[in-house]
């Protein structure tokens, strides 16, 4: 059996350019596709159609959240969709025009929240129905990861994220994105993310212990990394 691949974080080149540079503005683009690809659009859904009730409108965050459109994907299609509040958190201001356009037109209520995601999590305004991190958490730390779970432990009932899983297919794929058209900003990010990205209950181990949470840790298709944690009634 070989030994797992120990996780390593190293800086991503997307994170350092600005959000009007061509090469990460085609880096989103390719990110997009990447995540059709591994379809974690659906991963993500479906996790929350699990613990979500289809009566009310939830008020959903979404960590790192780029240009939006991923959850827009999931949104579009969701029976809570009517009504829905949607946050969008990130340190880059790269959602545009048209993405908050077809939010409005599916009935959904978005919101451009431009901050950290610490600082936001320390707001009065942070508290919601589901979290949700998409190809977001393997940037950190432990330390940073224990902090960031115990502020969204806090602030929901229902943490979802889905990351990139730090196995030998993953980092071969991750080898051959030139393949698909990537530009050589995501060539470059998707092999330093899979090496930075989780297996086994890595993240279990650092959410809080104790408070009724339900966990579930998973592979999730051939490339993804699932966690998903659950507390019934509503968030203190």
């Amino acid at each position: 059996m070989l030994n797992p691949l120990p996780r390593r974080l190293e800086p991503e080149w997307l994170d350092a350019l600005p959000g009007d540079d061509p090469r990460a503005i085609r880096s989103r683009r390719d990110l997009r596709l990447m995540n059709r690809v591994m379809g974690h659009a659906g991963i993500i859904a479906r996790a929350l159609a699990m613990h979500l009730t289809p009566a009310r409108a939830p008020r959903i965050a979404e960590l790192g959240a780029g240009d939006g459109t991923l959850l827009l994907r999931i949104a579009a299609r969701a029976p809570w969709r009517e009504g829905a509040e949607v946050v969008l958190v990130d340190r880059q201001p790269v959602v545009d025009s048209a993405a908050t356009a077809r939010y409005a037109t599916i009935g959904a209520d978005v919101r451009v929240c431009v901050a950290d995601v610490f600082e936001w999590l320390e707001s009065d305004g942070a508290t919601c129905d589901a979290i949700v991190a998409n190809l977001f958490l393997h940037h950190f730390e432990d330390e940073q990861l224990a902090r960031l779970f115990a502020l969204a432990s806090s602030r929901a009932r229902l943490f979802v994220g889905c990351e990139p899983r730090r196995a030998r297919l993953p980092l071969a794929g991750s080898h051959l994105l030139g393949l698909i058209g990537c530009n050589d900003v995501t060539r470059h990010d998707a092999v330093l993310s899979v090496r930075s990205g989780f297996t086994a209950r890595e993240l279990s181990a650092l959410w809080p212990a104790g408070g009724g949470w339900s966990i579930e840790e998973r592979r999730a298709g051939a490339f993804s990394h699932l966690f998903v944690a659950h507390r019934g009634g509503r968030p203190s």
